[in-house]
């Protein structure tokens, strides 16, 4: 992608995300936060904006997407489809993550765990969603922004099941960028 945000441009949308975000966790009816911890909810937790964590990384498109099976956080199983795989380097080091959907229509879901899991973020990982502007093809770059990473709803109530990040998708690098363990 070459049409990437000025770090100034960037970094005020990201913290204008983060309030609405706040905002929908403390007010909104489908809120994850549990209606009786919502007056005492003072926001997300978050690492600071580091444009460090913006990376580009090279798309392989897979024509033919293996299913994987996810494990649940409530112990269920949920199959995806994988078409994707994005490679990209953090401090020099090289890392893949996969990219998953269900429907061909849908954003593309990257969760994953690195190590601040369970330290400095939720301890069963984060989420990214992709949404490109057009269709991916093999050897394009796309952004991947770790600022934007998110806990799932399952890390707020126990009500929520998540799919957990299949080990294809474990990064032995710390990314401090994103959500970080929810306040509770």
């Amino acid at each position: 992608m070459t049409d990437t945000l000025p770090t100034d441009d960037w970094a005020d949308r990201l913290r204008e995300n983060r309030e609405e975000k706040d905002r929908f966790f403390s007010e909104h009816p489908q809120s994850p936060i549990p209606p009786e911890r919502r007056e005492g909810f003072d926001g997300l937790a978050y690492f600071d904006p580091d444009p460090e964590y913006r990376v580009e990384a090279t798309v392989t498109v897979f024509e033919d997407p293996d299913e994987i099976d996810f494990e649940t956080s409530d112990g269920r199983t949920i199959t995806y489809r994988r078409p994707f795989r994005f490679s990209f380097e953090i401090d020099g080091d090289s890392y893949e993550l996969s990219g998953y959907r269900q429907e061909p229509s849908d954003p593309i879901f990257v969760p994953f765990r690195d190590k601040t899991t369970g330290q400095q973020s939720y301890k069963d990982g984060r989420y990214m969603e992709l949404e490109p502007e057009e269709e991916l093809s093999d050897g394009m770059t796309i952004e991947i922004d770790f600022n934007l990473a998110y806990s799932p709803f399952c890390a707020y109530s126990e009500t929520f099941s998540c799919p957990l990040p299949p080990e294809e998708n474990w990064l032995d690098t710390t990314i401090p960028a994103g959500e970080r363990t929810p306040p509770l």
